[in-house]
């Protein structure tokens, strides 16, 4: 699976605000430009998409920025992914539509390679679709801190 710089801006945005969920105050984007590098213009397209798809709410004014709409138990990378980038998802290439890599321009002829091949395509995708799905925010945030916690034992 490949995933667009955007996508991923975006996950390490909402990562951001699961972070500090629980604070009582919005995270500005300059925070997160600051901590990333991540272009202040290019985020706020980003936080925009992920408003447009009710994953963050916007605060207006001098204390003002984005928070997460939901817990961050509720939010899944698959819902982040399809907010900002739905292409980024593969989809299982239909019976008869995959290419040969030859000079001919037709579909390659269903036969018993193309059909084990295929199925080994729509398995990979249905996995990696069920593990975005599977993870949350929440548990990127656990991760986060964990990685946090060894790398200050060393």
């Amino acid at each position: 699976m490949r995933v667009s710089a955007k996508a991923e801006y975006a996950c390490i945005a909402m990562l951001e605000l699961a972070a500090n969920y629980a604070e009582p105050h919005p995270v500005r984007v300059k925070s997160i430009h600051d901590r990333h590098d991540i272009s202040q213009r290019f985020l706020v397209q980003i936080l925009l998409q992920l408003k447009a798809a009710g994953l963050v709410i916007s605060v207006r004014g001098a204390a003002g920025g984005y928070q997460l709409a939901r817990a961050p138990a509720e939010i899944s990378l698959a819902d982040i992914i399809r907010a900002v980038d739905p292409s980024a998802t593969p989809q299982p290439v239909p019976a008869g539509q995959a290419r040969r890599r030859s000079k001919s321009p037709g579909p390659v002829a269903e036969s018993g390679a193309t059909h084990a091949l295929r199925s080994v395509w729509e398995e990979v995708h249905a996995r990696e679709q069920r593990l975005l799905e599977e993870v949350t925010l929440a548990e990127l945030v656990r991760r986060m801190q964990l990685s946090n916690e060894l790398s200050y034992q060393i």
